[in-house]
């Protein structure tokens, strides 16, 4: 339940504060009328509206009320409506202000509604359930710690986090969750623990001539107006063959459709090898890496190489989604070729940065 608000507090609230600049309190004047002044967020949106007396207001002895005076669960309710990287902002104002951008309300409001149950025995098995709620959601922001285990659609077998300055949902769906190549009856994967892998076990590919991967996941889960990136996150095995040329595409899809920010399939290269490449481009072959050719991967902090496979943002506060609806992120290796060496660990859908 939202903290109380007093009667008289919010509609005499005079304050001009844009948290984007972290600025100290500015105060709108007036000589000839009652100005309105907002409190408002980096984003713009207004989140505390009043006004300041007039001159003449003031000298009936009316006095103004600056943001410092308010009471806290007013404040705390007002910060809550912005953002964990509005809600610092705000700490840096005034010691007022420090006291309900910190407190706990603030903290729980950007935990995210529909995995509470999950975070809360996560939070209660790391030991992080006691403290300030603020330690507990940047205990939930360290994607690279394994994630929250969730059940998004009753598959099991992702991990979610929070990006730290917005508080967006980002998840990692397990190679078990992945849609991978069958050849002939007989799976082409085998299944092994793994010391890095966030699911403790990962898929490496044996051998297969045909290589596609999919991954699913209800847009419903996702952050709204957010905009995402897939990611594939895989290592490669010694010995590993047809991982570098000819083309390799990723695509992201919403509901069967490509979004705007995806364009089309992309070029993508999993091991970039120039000496590889030239097999199949020829000898005096320019290969078009980098911006505008194949995107190629980058290695990570964890030890695991990840590529971008393609972008979407969802829909804007406010707006249907189509029910049932699914974010799709595919990768392939065109052509029969022999393949193997691939080590597949999941795909991830994080915040745009």
């Amino acid at each position: 339940m939202g903290p109380h608000w007093p009667g008289g507090w919010c509609s005499s609230l005079s304050v001009n504060l844009n948290l984007s600049s972290v600025t100290p309190e500015t105060w709108c004047r007036s000589n000839a009328f009652d100005a309105t002044c907002r409190l408002q967020c980096s984003a713009g949106a207004t989140i505390l509206q009043g006004y300041v007396p007039s001159a003449a207001t003031r000298a009936m002895g009316e006095e103004e009320t600056r943001a410092g005076d308010l009471p806290e669960p007013c404040l705390a309710h007002a910060i809550a409506l912005t953002s964990p990287r509005d809600a610092c902002r705000c700490a840096a104002v005034s010691p007022a202000f420090r006291a309900a951008a910190d407190s706990d309300y603030v903290w729980g409001r950007f935990v995210p509604e529909d995995h509470r149950r999950a975070i809360a025995l996560h939070l209660h098995d790391a030991g992080r359930d006691r403290g300030p709620r603020k330690d507990a959601y940047l205990a939930l922001c360290d994607g690279g710690g394994g994630g929250v285990p969730v059940d998004v659609d009753g598959d099991g077998w992702c991990r979610l986090w929070l990006d730290q300055a917005s508080g967006a949902k980002c998840y990692a769906l397990s190679a078990r969750r992945l849609s991978l190549p069958w050849e002939d009856g007989d799976f082409c994967w085998r299944w092994a623990p793994h010391a890095r892998s966030r699911f403790g076990e990962v898929a490496e590919l044996m051998d297969c001539s045909y290589l596609d991967i999919y991954g699913r996941l209800p847009v419903a889960v996702l952050t709204r107006a957010t905009s995402y990136a897939a990611y594939l996150v895989y290592g490669i095995a010694e010995g590993h063959r047809g991982l570098s040329f000819p083309d390799q595409e990723a695509a992201v899809s919403l509901g069967g459709r490509v979004p705007a920010e995806s364009h089309h399939r992309r070029s993508v290269c999993l091991r970039p090898d120039e000496a590889e490449a030239r097999k199949f481009w020829g000898a005096g072959a320019v290969i078009p890496y980098g911006v505008g050719g194949v995107h190629v991967p980058r290695l990570r902090d964890d030890g695991w190489w990840e590529v971008e496979m393609g972008r979407l943002r969802t829909v804007e506060a406010g707006e249907h989604e189509a029910p049932g609806e699914d974010v799709v992120a595919s990768f392939e290796v065109v052509g029969s070729y022999p393949k193997r060496g691939l080590i597949l660990e999941g795909i991830e859908f994080r915040k745009l940065q």
